[in-house]
């Protein structure tokens, strides 16, 4: 079904504050999902409240204040304190961009978290500063390192992001066959995924989303796939948490953040990512292929057409899930 985007922004608040978190936390997180919403991530959307509110269901609330464990004028290791990470990853990216004005670079850790969303959101951040930036995230064992027949890797997305004179230029992918988003929205509706990307607990090949959650997701990439989830494995392991996250907790989100003008102090550095992506764009395309596009450009068209729509889509099943939730909020 279709929603107006405040009204999706308002049910998102209202049943996340229904879950038990607070007002402020709940519109740095609906600000996230509504925005992927608007740019066409389902999965990444209004769906992730059921998903946070199962968490909190199994795990209990163990929540304590975000705290900074460790600081430099480059740098910071943040306690997540157990809370959602849509909340840990904004304040740490927040942090890191404050850092680079001041210092041309800084890298920021986060420990303890869960749940961190589509990692775009916070290059973007980045980038409507002027910096340039990467984050990655790790979390709990659900891909299969290529070869294997069952899980040691999260699904450990990793993203780019560069600002431009007009959209900026952002590479965000998760190194699995496809997302646990993905997995757990095929599951809601009741839906196969596609073949090829999962397997059983016994190592055979599943379409199930329900078996593919007991058994592991595979690498994207083949080899080179599972090289890179290693890589950002080992890179969420500065952050100072378990090498591989015991369940959906205790998982790391890192971002780098640098200012271009510690190199180009002129500031033409933007210009130099336009002049660039200009010229692939303008690359002729294979026969009967749409134009060439950079990354981002399909999630920045598909934004403004939601917003000038006004309009985001939900499934029907998540929508009356959501009620449910905002109605506890409302029964307190």
């Amino acid at each position: 079904m279709k929603l107006k985007i405040e009204d999706a922004r308002t049910l998102a608040v209202e049943a996340l504050m229904g879950i038990g978190i607070d007002e402020k936390g709940a519109r740095v997180t609906a600000d996230h999902l509504v925005d992927a919403a608007k740019r066409g991530m389902t999965f990444g959307g209004l769906p992730r409240i059921l998903a946070i509110s199962e968490r909190l269901n199994e795990y209990g609330d163990r929540r304590r204040p975000i705290a900074t464990v460790h600081e430099t004028p480059v740098s910071a290791l943040i306690d997540g304190g157990d809370n959602v990470g849509y909340i840990v990853a904004a304040h740490t990216t927040q942090l890191a961009i404050e850092k680079a004005r001041q210092s041309g670079i800084a890298i920021v850790g986060a420990n303890n978290t869960y749940y961190t969303g589509l990692f775009a959101y916070y290059v973007e951040m980045a980038t409507k500063a002027g910096f340039v930036s990467f984050c990655i995230g790790n979390g709990n064992a659900m891909v299969a390192p290529e070869g294997a027949a069952e899980a040691r890797l999260g699904t450990n997305p990793i993203a780019f992001g560069f600002p431009s004179q007009g959209d900026p230029v952002i590479w965000d992918i998760g190194t699995a066959a496809i997302m646990q988003g993905e997995l757990m929205l095929h599951m809601r509706v009741g839906e196969e995924i596609p073949e090829g990307l999962a397997l059983d607990k016994q190592g055979l090949p599943t379409r199930d989303p329900v078996a593919a959650l007991a058994g592991a997701i595979k690498t994207w990439g083949g080899h080179r796939g599972s090289g890179l989830s290693v890589v950002v494995q080992m890179l969420g392991a500065l952050c100072g948490g378990p090498v591989i996250s015991p369940g959906i907790c205790e998982m790391a989100f890192l971002i780098v953040v640098i200012d271009p003008k510690v190199l180009m102090p002129g500031g033409e550095y933007p210009a130099r990512v336009t002049e660039l992506a200009d010229a692939i764009r303008s690359a002729r395309p294979l026969e009967g292929a749409p134009p060439v596009r950079m990354p981002f450009d399909g999630s920045a068209r598909i934004r403004r057409e939601s917003e000038q729509n006004g309009s985001v889509e939900i499934p029907d099943v998540v929508h009356a899930s959501l009620l449910k939730l905002a109605g506890q909020r409302k029964s307190m």
